[in-house]
């Protein structure tokens, strides 16, 4: 098997993902997972698409991270992991889909407006 590869967004987070055959190693921007995400909730959502698939121990992820913050970031990755899954093996994609991992999440931060202090928040408003 060549190398597979895909990509997830979440937020303003991009995660490239390579996959390729090998024993279950993930390895985040040259760190490995645990050190990057130490939260284990983190590091349980990434995980999700492998462990749903009974494949944790079959591939070697490699990413490429950037932007967002750690939540964002780790839900990127679990889109990307979940697209590249599904190039392997179009089967897999009835599952995945059913958990919800193939869906790409579009809330975002809504924009700050002139004339208020935040998004929707309006200035104190008094009659008198």
């Amino acid at each position: 098997m060549a190398v597979v590869n895909a990509l997830g967004r979440r937020k303003c987070a991009v995660a490239r993902v390579y996959l390729t055959e090998g024993n279950g190693k993930i390895t985040i921007n040259k760190k490995d997972l645990t050190e990057y995400f130490p939260s284990t909730i983190l590091q349980f959502v990434v995980k999700q698409p492998l462990v749903l698939l009974d494949v944790a121990e079959k591939y070697d992820i490699k990413v490429n991270l950037f932007g967002g913050g750690y939540t964002g970031q780790s839900q990127a990755l679990r889109l990307a992991i979940a697209r590249a899954l599904v190039k392997i093996n179009a089967e897999d994609k009835k599952a995945l889909r059913a958990e919800g991992f193939m869906t790409r999440d579009p809330r975002a931060v809504e924009r700050k407006k002139p004339g208020q202090p935040k998004a929707r928040r309006r200035f104190q408003f008094s009659k008198r």
